[in-house]
C-alpha cells in the first residue's frame, strides 16, 4: 500500500485513530517484554527502522556486509522474506528461488551474502550459525522480539523524516521515538534532515546518501521511469539529478507483483517515445523474466558522509565477537 497523505500532518482523521495508536504501541510493548529472546553465539547486527515504507534498510545492511568481508568476517543475513510464499527457515537460492517466493529483498541481499528467510528470527539465526556465519545482519527485525541484538542501527529517511510523529494506524511510526532509540545504538540519517530529526536523538547520527552507483552519463537520455517501492519519487529524484529527460514516472505500491500487461503498456509507451524504460533493481524482481532484457536499471548504494563513521560502529560490534 502507497502510506497515506495524512500520516503527513496531525489532522483530524489522525486525532480520532491515536486511541487505536495507543492500543498497538501498547500490544507491542507487552510483547517485547513478555518474549525471552535467543541469544546467538555470534554478534548480531540489526538495521531496523521506525517507520513503514522505505528508509534504505536493504542498501545500508548490503554496505556493512561489504564491510564485514573486508574485515575478513563471514556475514549472512536474516530477513523475513516479506512478500514470499516460503515461509521458512530457508536459506534463499537466487538461482532456483523467486521474488515471488522469497521476496525481493532477500534476492538483492544474496549477491552479498548468504540470506535465510522466515519469520521465527531465533529459528533462522540457528540455521545460519550452524553453516558458518561468524556474525548476522539482519535486514529490519528491529521490533521482532525474537532474537537479541548486540547492535541496532535505525535508518531514517531525512526528507521524510517521521512523518506526523505518530504510531499506526495514526501516523507511519511502528512505535514511538523514544520506545525505538531507547534499544538502539546509532541512527544512520538517509538525506538531508529536512524535519530536524538529528536534534531529538540522544544517539550517534551517521549521515549517508542513497547514490547511483552507474558510472554511466545518463543525462538527456529519454526514460519511462516506474517503480514499486516504499517511496518510488525518491528513484525519480534520483534520475532527474542525472539529468534525465523523464517521459513518464509511473508509481505503484511497495512490493507490487508486475504484471505482464503493465509492463506492456510501460514498453509500448517507452517506444512511442523513442525512450527506455527503467526501473530499481529491487523492482526488476518482480518483473515477469521474460520482459526483463528489454527495461533498463538504476542501481545504487550507500555513500557515507564521513567515511570512518561506519567502521567504527562495526568495531563496536565486533569489539566482543
Amino acid at each position: 500500500m502507497r502510506p497515506p497523505e495524512f500520516w503527513r500532518h496531525r489532522g483530524f482523521l489522525s486525532g480520532v485513530l491515536l486511541p487505536v495508536s495507543w492500543i498497538y504501541e501498547a500490544v507491542g510493548t507487552l510483547r517485547r517484554r513478555r518474549i525471552s529472546p535467543w541469544k546467538a553465539p555470534v554478534p548480531v547486527l540489526c538495521i531496523g527502522n521506525l517507520t513503514t515504507g522505505g528508509t534504505g534498510k536493504t542498501p545500508v545492511a548490503i554496505a556493512l556486509a561489504e564491510m564485514l568481508k573486508e574485515r575478513g568476517r563471514s556475514p549472512h543475513f536474516l530477513s523475513r522474506g516479506y512478500g514470499g510464499s516460503v515461509t521458512g527457515p530457508a536459506r534463499v537460492d537466487p538461482e532456483r528461488h523467486t521474488a515471488k517466493e522469497v521476496g525481493d529483498e532477500p534476492l538483492l541481499l544474496s549477491r552479498t551474502a548468504p540470506v535465510w528467510i522466515g519469520g521465527n528470527r531465533a529459528a533462522t539465526a540457528k540455521l545460519a550459525c550452524d553453516t558458518g556465519a561468524d556474525c548476522l545482519v539482519m535486514d529490519d527485525g528491529f521490533q521482532n522480539p525474537g532474537l537479541a541484538k548486540d547492535y541496532s542501527v535505525i535508518v531514517i529517511d531525512g526528507p521524510y523524516g517521521l512523518g506526523n510523529g505518530r504510531v499506526l494506524p495514526a501516523g507511519p511510526l511502528r512505535e514511538s521515538l523514544r520506545a525505538g532509540t531507547a534499544r538502539a545504538q546509532a541512527v544512520i540519517l538517509i538525506g538531508e534532515d529536512e524535519h530536524s530529526i538529528s536534534a531529538k536523538l540522544d544517539l550517534p547520527v551517521i549521515r549517508a546518501d542513497i547514490a547511483p552507483l552507474d558510472i554511466r552519463d545518463l543525462a538527456g537520455e529519454k526514460f519511462a521511469a516506474f517503480a514499486g517501492i516504499g517511496r518510488p519519487g525518491k528513484f525519480f529524484e534520483s534520475l532527474r539529478a542525472m539529468n534525465c529527460n523523464l517521459i513518464s514516472e509511473r508509481a505503484f505500491p511497495d512490493h507490487h507483483e508486475f504484471s505482464a500487461r503493465e509492463i506492456r503498456e510501460i514498453l509500448a509507451l517507452a517506444d512511442k517515445e523513442n525512450a527506455t524504460a527503467i526501473t530499481t533493481e529491487k523492482d526488476l524482481e518482480r518483473i515477469p523474466t521474460e520482459f526483463r532484457v528489454k527495461i533498463d536499471v538504476l542501481r545504487v548504494g550507500i555513500c557515507w558522509r564521513d567515511a570512518a563513521a561506519p567502521g567504527a560502529l562495526l568495531e563496536g560490534l565486533l569489539a566482543d565477537g
